[in-house]
């Protein structure tokens, strides 16, 4: 099975969400992610996580709701655990390099990014409309 037009036209219109998005991204002051070059690891990132959730929740059906650990929900701790993976302390320098040749975003914003886009995420924290991880729905990126 292939692409229609309109799926590749549907897919490249979210796709362009996300270029956008990280385009807006201050690695350091002055300085921006470059959305066309990220979009890639960008989607994968936002659409795995996506997934991944979806299977997480799947996999809690029909069985006693997990106990909170040092105080998190397991909704919270799955996501802290997507964070942590990508928690990490660059210099200016290696972060200026980074944004002007790779193709993966820092990793505030492997974190940032996808979150920012997910109600799920912002559910599990009690995030409201306005708050800085919570994207407004008209500029929310989803991709499946």
């Amino acid at each position: 099975m292939s692409w229609t037009e309109d799926d590749f036209k549907k897919f490249n219109a979210r796709t362009d969400r996300v270029v956008k998005q990280y385009d807006a991204f201050e690695v350091e002051p002055g300085l921006f992610h470059n959305g066309k070059l990220v979009v890639g690891e960008s989607v994968a990132d936002l659409g795995g996580l996506t997934v991944a959730y979806a299977a997480y929740r799947k996999s809690l059906e029909g069985k006693p709701r997990p106990k909170p650990i040092a105080g998190f929900t397991p909704e919270q701790r799955f996501f802290l655990g997507w964070a942590q993976v990508w928690a990490q302390n660059i210099r200016p320098e290696a972060a200026r390099q980074r944004v002007a040749t790779d193709t993966h975003p820092s990793g505030r914003f492997r974190i940032n990014g996808p979150l920012s886009n997910m109600p799920q995420f912002a559910e599990a924290f009690q995030c409201k409309l306005g708050d800085a991880m919570v994207r407004p729905p008209d500029k929310r990126c989803q991709i499946w």
